[in-house]
């Protein structure tokens, strides 16, 4: 049983910063981890990924501010985000692919969801 929760989420100011947690249980492999994001009326954007040989994909709206890491153990996927903008509220996934390398950013890679933790900044 796949398990991902999130947390880490909350209010900040424009120009903050806050670092996302991902805790992973059930996966019996390594796998393509990413972050999506949705804002009210939008949908799902990938915003960052990381595949097993340590490649990493940013979305360019986040790239530069935003980063993906994963712990030693392999269980606990981060996202550490900075110089947040208000156009970076949204309720934030974390989420686990079928495949070991990352492609894209495409929601339909991704078959494991957490429940959501949402960021709002203003």
């Amino acid at each position: 049983h796949v398990q991902l929760v999130e947390s880490g989420g909350g209010s900040v100011q424009p120009g903050g910063s806050l670092r996302l947690s991902c805790a992973a249980s059930g996966l019996t492999a390594s796998r393509c981890m990413g972050w999506f994001r949705q804002a009210p009326g939008k949908a799902h954007e990938g915003i960052a990924a990381l595949g097993v040989l340590g490649e990493k994909i940013y979305e360019s709206s986040v790239k530069g501010r935003f980063t993906i890491s994963l712990d030693k153990t392999k269980t606990s996927l981060f996202l550490h985000m900075t110089s947040l903008n208000a156009e970076d509220t949204a309720m934030y996934y974390c989420a686990a692919s079928t495949r070991a390398a990352c492609s894209a950013l495409d929601v339909r890679d991704f078959d494991y969801w957490g429940q959501g933790t949402q960021v709002t900044v203003s």
